[in-house]
């Protein structure tokens, strides 16, 4: 019977009874040890009805065990694995020990959990269970909260209980002290009337409110103390809390156990696996000597595994023992779990068995974070690695493993982590000797402290870091490469390019295109090209190959590029790397004039960089979605996602970061027709202006125009955007750099300019900026009152800004042309049938329409195929479609 919890049981119960509709929910209850959480758990799960219950309850010696807990959640529901797509059911696999290790990234392993839940819940919802999460295993944990956040229509309910509450993204509910009404009734259902009333005051003074103390601390109470002769068990000075006094309630139950039976209960507690047979096997007892403890009602045995009545149990168990004690149960406990699929549990018990430094331990360690590397368990992998790094004899060795430590903690996202091993190892001196020029260490740890740089710390301290390697290869100079182009500093670029050349002085490949780009010289179309499809390089080459494609303007060979790569990291679950294929996707997106892609490919982009904690990415995922925002005239968003994106940029010497942000905010005002904050904002963005053209290439024709329409110049501009155009020769480029001299010439010139432009961007496909050369045309052409000329070019304008969604310069053109004397129909505004659907609704239609199955979208969006079912089942009525084959007819899809 539950006391006092009538509130959260019916708050549990509603989110139960919304499941048996479709909808899914996600709560985390948190409260101090012996609250009432698994109480009330139990509770729900006694009413579950039709539900599917999933459960399991995290202990704390497994929390260094990849997805241990995960695997014995989804025991049940693991025979639905073959109904999963590919990649996720390998991912699953995997994590589990059931395949070899396939390079996975650990967010797919996320998505997996998403869809095998929808598959389980069939027609019954699911209720999944999660108690004492705070001991589960981070790779679990980060699964199964990926997961709870993507919850939509799949009927699932997924609770979480903890002690202290977690930024996990979730809602919570957290659970308070009892009431007096709800003591005084646990007391007298448990405790008895023959309690004297003071020592019953007294035990609920203790207790605190705690249902758990109010239960266990009138059973630790002796003779005496039951019939008031002595005050009752007394409150341990320094240790106050009821959960404490909980733990020496239990102690005390213990301590008058036979000793062979403390003796076992102390390796039952060491273990981690609950299975009887272990514990049995490690102390050669039989089953009868259990029998005191089971009768004590501090476990429970059902013939083949040993559970702990209450986490405070084990914890009493073992940490009432002394160290030696402990140590000789970890040592029996290493000898009894022999074979492969104990061996990462048999590392770890020689670990805590172990009392100084100890290279064979430590290599056993090794062993284990390699295996939990390949299963994508990073959060374990850097935890085994640390350990092996504080029982490694020599300094070397330990410089090694605490380097893999940390690079680890940045793979799983843990940045805070990866700061306090560096100080570990700065306070230790692994990092205080120098190292040979040959000390593997030296890179690894030089690539960790620039990522951590990148994302949490400084873009410029990033680079000085990489270049501070001595003997760097390509991996290294690469990411000096990318942290150099994210701080936007030409000295910073020109000293990597320095590097590059001296370390590779006859090299070919994405390493010399790159320091041939920004130093001038002529870069062929095909390096980028042939760079970015070579699988035989680092990914990161060939992503920063068709990055320059695009910094070229060679727009549609990137968006080919970034979607060739998008698709490899899909395919092969490198979900971490699909926040920066996704950013460069959008760009080229929007560099084309798809603004609506160009949203929702950064939209998802954002998604998984907020979810992975890349908050460098986030950063100029928020500029190029502000951008968006801007040309769509939605200017209250730009501005909140540009200053959000300016001030991380400006935290961390992103300068490039800055320069989108505030080229975003200046397409709201040069949309709205008010050049003059734009230039401001332009003129901030363009900080360097000796710098290489290609580094800001981007707004280079945006400040030519501000400074036109404002009457002003600005000195060289023009120069720098034709001398990137020259050395691009795409279409594009060239069609800006005819934009940029048209504005600045004399009438004599400036049509032939314009004119020009218009055929370059004919070429180039069209598309945004092909319609803004044909609005500024069009408006130089009015002003000269040639009106019918005007109307053929503002009209073509007009149309490009409509279907593309750029509104306020559609605004802009119908001014124009007003302006000839033409009648603009009021009805011609843009808009599509899509514009009535939710963002997420609209990007499942447009996938949809583009033939993709609900599985196939689900594993794009990071939805479950049930809920992406949902959404379609929402948007028909709003398209007047009744089928998906009826998608294609809709305007403005695929």
């Amino acid at each position: 019977m539950l006391y006092g919890r009538a509130a959260e049981s019916g708050q549990l119960r509603s989110l139960l009874l919304q499941a048996a509709e479709g909808v899914s929910g996600a709560l985390v209850v948190h409260g101090e040890a012996g609250i009432g959480k698994t109480a009330l758990l139990d509770h729900l799960a006694a009413d579950a009805g039709a539900a599917r219950v999933l459960r399991m309850t995290g202990i704390e010696a497994e929390t260094e065990l990849p997805f241990a807990a995960l695997h014995q959640l989804l025991r049940p529901a693991l025979d639905r694995l073959d109904q999963l797509p590919g990649p996720q059911a390998d991912a699953l696999r995997t994590a589990f020990g059931l395949a070899a290790p396939t390079g996975h990234d650990r967010f797919l392993t996320g998505l997996a959990v998403l869809t095998l839940l929808s598959e389980y819940a069939g027609e019954d919802p699911v209720l999944c269970l999660v108690d004492d999460a705070q001991w589960v295993d981070q790779a679990s944990l980060d699964a199964l909260t990926f997961a709870a956040r993507r919850l939509d229509a799949e009927g699932v309910v997924m609770l979480l209980a903890m002690r202290e509450p977690r930024p996990l993204g979730l809602p919570e509910l957290r659970l308070e002290a009892l009431d007096q009404e709800a003591v005084t009734a646990l007391l007298a259902e448990h405790a008895g009337a023959n309690l004297p009333p003071h020592v019953r005051d007294r035990v609920a003074a203790q207790a605190c409110g705690n249902p758990l103390a109010l239960i266990e601390l009138p059973r630790a109470l002796s003779e005496d103390q039951r019939t008031g002769l002595l005050g009752p068990l007394p409150a341990t000075p320094g240790d106050p809390t009821p959960s404490s006094r909980v733990r020496a309630a239990f102690g005390t139950r213990i301590d008058l156990l036979p000793e062979e039976t403390r003796s076992v209960l102390l390796v039952a507690a060491a273990d981690d696996t609950g299975e009887l047979a272990v514990v049995l096997g490690a102390t050669h007892a039989p089953v009868a000597v259990l029998e005191p403890a089971e009768t004590a009602g501090l476990i429970r045995l059902d013939g083949t595994s040993l559970v702990f009545r209450h986490p405070l149990v084990r914890a009493a168990a073992y940490r009432s023992a002394t160290l030696a004690r402990r140590i000789s149960a970890h040592r029996a406990l290493a000898d009894t779990l022999v074979g492969a699929a104990h061996a990462d549990r048999r590392a770890w018990h020689l670990a805590a068995a172990a009392t100084g430094p100890d290279e064979t331990v430590a290599r056993e360690l090794d062993r284990a974070a390699e295996r939990a590397s390949g299963r994508q368990g990073m959060a374990s992998a850097s935890a085994a690695h640390e350990r092996a790094a504080q029982l490694s004899p020599g300094l070397a060795d330990r410089r090694r493993r605490l380097a893999a430590a940390a690079q680890a903690a940045a793979d799983a996202g843990q940045f805070q982590r990866v700061a306090a091993l560096l100080r570990r190892g700065d306070t230790s001196g692994a990092w205080g000797s120098v190292p040979g020029r040959d000390d593997p260490a030296t890179a690894e740890l030089a690539r960790v402290r620039a990522a951590l740089e990148l994302n949490a710390g400084s873009a410029v301290r990033a680079v000085e870091v990489l270049l501070a390697v001595d003997g760097a290869g390509s991996a290294v100079l690469t990411e000096a490469f990318h942290a150099a182009q994210s701080a936007g500093e030409p000295d910073l670029i020109e000293r990597v390019r320095a590097r590059v050349r001296a370390t590779f002085p006859a090299a070919s490949g994405t390493l010399a295109a790159l320091a041939d780009l920004y130093g001038g010289e002529p870069v062929a179309a095909s390096a980028s090209d042939g760079a970015a499809r070579d699988r035989g390089v680092l990914f990161s080459e060939r992503f920063l190959a068709a990055h320059a494609a695009h910094v070229l303007a060679d727009h549609g060979t990137a968006r080919e590029l970034a979607d060739l790569l998008l698709a490899h990291c899909r395919s092969h679950g490198l979900l971490g790397w699909q926040a920066t294929c996704l950013h460069l996707l959008a760009e080229t997106h929007l560099a084309l004039g798809a603004l609506e892609p160009a949203a929702r490919t950064a939209a998802e982009g954002l998604r998984i960089a907020r979810y992975a904690g890349l908050d460098h990415r986030a950063c100029y995922l928020r500029t190029t979605l502000a951008a968006c925002a801007a040309l769509e005239g939605d200017e209250a968003r730009c501005r909140e996602l540009a200053e959000a994106a300016l001030a991380h940029a400006g935290r961390h010497d992103l300068g490039t970061a800055a320069a989108h942000a505030h080229r975003a905010l200046a397409l709201a005002h040069l949309g709205a027709g008010d050049p003059a904050p734009a230039l401001v904002h332009l003129d901030r963005a363009d900080r360097h202006p000796a710098g290489p053209p290609v580094l800001i290439a981007f707004l280079l024709p945006d400040l030519v125009e501000a400074a036109a329409r404002t009457g002003t110049t600005r000195a060289g501009a023009t120069e720098r955007v034709e001398r990137w155009a020259d050395r691009s020769g795409r279409p594009a480029a060239l069609a800006l750099a005819a934009r940029c001299r048209a504005l600045g010439a004399e009438d004599a010139e400036a049509e032939d300019l314009f004119t020009t432009a218009v055929a370059h961007g004919e070429r180039a496909g069209g598309g945004l900026e092909l319609a803004r050369t044909r609005l500024l045309y069009g408006e130089w052409l009015r002003r000269r009152r040639r009106r019918s000329d005007a109307r053929r070019v503002l009209r073509e304008a007009l149309e490009s800004f409509e279907k593309t969604g750029a509104r306020p310069w559609a605004e802009r053109a119908r001014a124009e042309l007003r302006g000839t004397g033409e009648v603009i129909d009021s009805t011609s505004a843009t808009g599509t049938p899509l514009g009535r659907l939710t963002p997420q609704e609209r990007e499942v239609v447009r996938l949809a329409a583009a033939g993709h199955s609900n599985r196939e979208i689900a594993a794009q969006l990071f939805l479950s195929p049930r809920t992406v079912g949902h959404h379609l089942y929402r948007a028909f009525p709003k398209l007047g479609v009744t089928s998906r084959d009826q998608l294609t007819e809709v305007p403005g899809s695929p």
